[in-house]
């Protein structure tokens, strides 16, 4: 996995919280938001791809690998980190961002359209977790949730290993490289805080009011409960538009379907 190299101090305090991030490229901004245990380096190469067309901001979100972690870190909501990827977005002047994020990242992009619709000019989604928009997909993360409970009581150490086999698979964890594996497992404290303070909670009314042009993108590997909720918000979301491209839950950033909706934005302008 090649290391991210950024301009400038990659480091910025914003709502009390120190955040690690890095800068690619030049042009229009292009915000990615990481998922739940990651950070990012889980962009990896995609990064210098999208920074072929603009300028790219990848950032740890509180409590996670670079960034800060508050103590005690018990709980989070989707709303804090909208906060904080807003207040980046301001301290770095990248107003209005194309925002791609990634499962619980995705929540916090469709967050930050609502609450902050001046600072956005696109989203992408690659799998977001609104998992609560089917019954179906609200079953599937409530069992998720215990099992990473389970797990917490037993030790930090396999909250991370257990999130990761629930959702990339059994294979998914193992063929990780060791840096990422990594990477999860110090993350544990914040996958727990995380569940701790939920999921987004909206509904299709709520995903009416995304008007921005909007890429939602699923994977045909990856748990049902995520084609369910993508269909869901494309149901919902005037603007979106879908595809479904091979493989699991980490969906390529860099997938030729989102660098062409990238491009489409850019060139309209």
């Amino acid at each position: 996995m090649p290391r991210l190299y950024g301009r400038g101090v990659p480091d910025r305090r914003v709502n009390g919280i120190r955040l690690y991030f890095e800068e690619h490229g030049e042009g229009e901004p292009i915000l990615c938001i990481h998922g739940t245990s990651s950070s990012a380096l889980i962009w990896g190469e995609a990064v210098d791809v999208l920074a072929r067309l603009g300028r790219v901001i990848v950032y740890d979100r509180r409590g996670c690998t670079r960034s800060e972690r508050p103590e005690p870190y018990e709980r989070t909501t989707v709303s804090e980190h909208a906060d904080d990827a807003a207040a980046l977005l301001e301290s770095v002047s990248a107003i209005p961002a194309i925002v791609i994020g990634r499962s619980y990242g995705g929540e916090i992009a469709i967050d930050l359209s609502l609450r902050y619709p001046d600072h956005v000019r696109a989203v992408v989604l690659l799998e977001a977790a609104v998992l609560s928009l089917s019954p179906e997909a609200s079953s599937w993360v409530q069992a998720l949730d215990e099992r990473v409970h389970s797990a917490a009581a037993q030790g930090m150490g396999k909250v991370a290993e257990t999130f990761i086999r629930w959702v990339l698979g059994d294979a998914g964890w193992e063929g990780l490289p060791p840096e990422l594996k990594q990477m999860f497992t110090d993350n544990g404290p914040a996958i727990l805080a995380e569940f701790n303070g939920g999921g987004l909670q909206i509904d299709g009314a709520d995903l009416a009011r995304v008007t921005k042009p909007t890429l939602l993108v699923a994977a045909e590997d990856s748990p049902e409960a995520f084609r369910q909720v993508t269909h869901e918000m494309a149901a919902s979301i005037p603007n979106a538009r879908t595809a479904l491209v091979a493989g699991g839950h980490l969906v390529n950033p860099a997938h030729p379907a989102v660098l062409a909706f990238v491009e489409e934005v850019l060139a309209a302008g």
